[in-house]
């Protein structure tokens, strides 16, 4: 019985209460006392019938003597019959009714006696250990409360026998400790008997077979000496595992003998027992009705004493309350209407409130696309003319200056779109377009578009990506090109003379999906504990003082809430001084088809470009002079219109392949002169080449006729290939081309 959970004692504890104070002492105290006695020496000797007999005596003169604590003791007693009998519904029933009554008595020794019945019921019989556990705190809380040792000892074994039942060993021990401290199990040895066992058990959980024989062999000698045959039984079971799996067969086999003999010795008894509660069962029915019909009449004269003082009460009540709802009535109406006075004013403030916000947004919205048309603009010619400059050998000697222009131009823009991500993000306006894309193209192309950065730091960047990752996969290829640049970007910043490592590795993958880790790692200044938090807010710096670069603090706040559109989170590690990791994994489409037949880079005719006629519209003239010589040195033939009145007249009067038509003009817009050409000419195809946000514009550009958009500043090859995807090709001659040098890779 000993390794299975205990219910308490019901006499000792009933002793403890009387000592402790009970509101309830004097009423025939020795008469209960003794009938507990009786209950609990017959429950041991596993005499079930006499037990309940006497346990259902007890209930009848608790209920004649209309004390709660008498009663409550009562259904413990038959709870604890009930569940030795296994019949778990009249023991939760039992139980229950010796909460309420235990609540009823006010007694704290009565409801910690009521949790440990329920922590020893729900784990025994219905293994919930998690209420069990639940039930077992609340007791031991209470014991402590009270400053009852000896409950709290028993509080405390029943904690040790349901954490070894949930394999909770920790918590096992934990309470095994405070349990030999206390050493309150003089009057039963099989409690002492049981520290020792599971102690046992522990060490061998934890295969310190030394410490574990060591109590097994404590716990065996205790349980001979007191002839406790049914916890030999249990011990040697687990003592014999013990010895086994130190190798020591010999004595293995010793001690799997007395166990087999101790087995054969409890099984009559444990026959009789079973025998002993199915035939208790049958008498339990009647004992109920007696129970029962006392427990009605208790209830019965407590109701009638309590109804003649709830008469009285209700006279009171009744005429207090049509006073007060007489007075209530009277300051409700005159509440009301200063409430109604209240609700419109707060109407009328909220209305405005409201259309204040509105403006406000639209105030906003109409900043960011000013804010990009107008500083975009002068920086497509600044970045054009510099990238332009740069592919002039003549200007060779200057090729640093101009480095140096080129990359200030991108960062500002990289800036400028850092504020304007931002907001797209907070208004939820950016998009989740999904394509399909070579994974080891765009992280090789992002790295290469931070060398200038990586050179001027005398930085080396690392790329690794797992082979196993599929050639090509489908997703947001621009969500992740904006994450990794804001990553790298922000270790670039932050490195000098060191190295940057940009990893991609497989996590998981399926016939359709596969999810990849990536990392970011720098060996860079590091990020002090205290700041890792702040640095994912916006506008906010790590150092105040930085080597070159300070940015906006909007990088790594932009990664953060992409990655939560994407439902992942950034993780970081980083001390001052050893650098940073940075971690995420997303999960991405497999198409199997797709990737078995593509090969390579793909390959982009560009002999088709050679004398095209491309009409350039735009009404600045520094970007006019960079978008001719970008189309010029590739072999286009270019013609300017300033306006969207001039490229009316010019798509009506000559022959065009393509129109590269700006958006924001004098006179007539772009998306105003496509509509009209699209009246007389529905197949030249015309690309939008602006500066403004295209996610503002998207549906009006392409309502209006547009085939493509290209954003300023533009990527040159992006730029090309936009051309290249929307002007019409010439038809393939049958025979094979063997001189493939006008064909480039992208």
């Amino acid at each position: 019985m000993i390794f299975t959970l205990s219910y308490s004692l019901a006499a000792q504890n009933f002793q403890g209460t009387e000592n402790g104070g009970s509101a309830y002492t004097g009423l025939n105290v020795e008469h209960f006392r003794q009938r507990i006695d009786s209950s609990n020496n017959y429950y041991l000797d596993g005499d079930y019938r006499k037990s309940i007999e006497i346990n259902f005596d007890f209930l009848k003169d608790a209920f004649t003597s209309e004390n709660p604590y008498y009663i409550h003791q009562g259904y413990r007693l038959l709870g604890k019959n009930y569940a030795a009998m296994k019949d778990t519904i009249l023991a939760k029933e039992s139980f229950e009714k010796s909460e309420k009554y235990a609540i009823e008595s006010k007694n704290d020794t009565a409801m910690a006696l009521t949790y440990m019945d329920f922590a020893s019921f729900y784990a025994t019989h219905l293994q919930n250990y998690k209420k069990a556990f639940l039930y077992n705190d609340r007791s031991i809380q209470l014991f402590e409360k009270i400053k009852d040792s000896s409950g709290l000892g028993r509080a405390y074994y029943n904690m040790i026998v349901t954490a070894m039942d949930a394999k909770e060993y920790k918590t096992a021990y934990l309470h095994l400790i405070k349990a030999r401290k206390l050493n309150k199990f003089e009057d039963h040895s099989s409690f002492s008997i049981g520290l020792d066992y599971f102690l046992g058990e522990y060490y061998a959980q934890k295969s310190n077979y030394e410490m574990a024989d060591k109590y097994f062999i404590k716990a065996i000698n205790t349980a001979e000496a007191e002839g406790l045959t049914v916890e030999l039984e249990k011990i040697y079971k687990y003592y014999s595992e013990s010895l086994y799996n130190q190798g020591k067969i010999e004595e293995a086999y010793a001690a799997r003998k007395k166990l087999e003999g101790y087995i054969n010795a409890n099984y009559e008894k444990i026959k009789s027992l079973e025998t002993e509660a199915l035939s208790a069962k049958f008498q339990v029915s009647e004992y109920r009705k007696d129970a029962k019909a006392a427990e009605l009449q208790s209830e019965l004269q407590a109701q009638v004493a309590e109804n003649k003082s709830k008469l009285n009460t209700f006279l009171i009540i009744v005429s207090t309350c049509f006073l007060l709802i007489f007075v209530g009535l009277f300051f409700a109406y005159r509440k009301r209407k200063e409430l109604v006075k209240e609700l419109r004013i707060k109407n009328q403030e909220a209305l405005k409130a409201k259309e204040t916000s509105e403006q406000l947004s639209k105030a906003k919205t109409n900043f960011f696309s000013t804010v990009s048309h107008e500083l975009r603009t002068p920086l497509y010619g600044v970045i054009g003319l510099s990238t332009i400059l740069l592919e002039d050998k003549s200007l060779k000697k200057h090729e640093s200056d101009l480095k140096s222009l080129k990359f200030s131009a991108d960062y500002l823009l990289a800036l400028i779109n850092d504020v304007l991500q931002i907001n797209k993000i907070d208004s939820k306006k950016i998009d989740d377009e999904h394509t399909s894309f070579n994974i080891r193209d765009l992280i090789r192309t992002i790295v290469s578009s931070f060398e200038y950065m990586r050179l001027q730091n005398k930085n080396n960047i690392i790329v690794h990506i797992s082979e196993n990752i599929p050639q090509l996969i489908e997703g947001n290829s621009v969500r992740l090109s904006q994450i990794l640049m804001n990553l790298i970007g922000n270790a670039c910043k932050f490195t000098e003379s060191g190295d940057i490592y940009v990893i991609a590795e497989l996590e998981q993958i399926t016939e359709s999906s596969a999810t990849i880790r990536f990392y970011v790692k720098d060996t860079g200044i590091g990020i002090p504990k205290e700041k890792q938090d702040t640095i994912f807010e916006e506008f906010s710096q790590a150092n105040s003082v930085n080597y070159n670069y300070q940015g906006t603090g909007l990088g790594l706040p932009i990664v953060k809430k992409l990655l939560s559109l994407s439902n992942s989170e950034i993780a970081l590690e980083s001390e001052p001084g050893m650098g940073s990791l940075f971690s995420f994994s997303l999960t991405y489409d497999v198409n199997q088809k797709v990737a078995v037949e593509s090969g390579g880079p793909t390959l982009l005719d560009y002999a088709t470009l050679v004398a095209k006629r491309i009409l350039i519209v735009d009404d600045n003239r520094i970007n006019q002079t960079v978008t001719k010589k970008i189309l010029e040195k590739n072999n286009m033939i270019c013609s300017i219109a300033e306006n969207g009145e001039q490229a009316i007249h010019s798509v009506r009067e000559n022959e065009y392949d393509l129109v590269l038509m700006d958006i924001n003009m004098p006179l007539k817009n772009g998306m105003e002169a496509t509509r009209e050409i699209r009246e007389f000419n529905t197949k030249i195809p015309i690309v939008a080449l602006t500066a403004v946000e295209v996610e503002e514009m998207r549906n009006k550009i392409f309502d209006s006729g547009m085939n493509d958009i290209i954003v300023k500043p533009y990527d040159v090859k992006k730029f090309i290939q936009t051309i290249l995807k929307n002007i019409p090709s010439p038809p393939k001659d049958k025979k094979e081309v063997k001189d493939k040098s006008h064909l480039r890779a992208v």
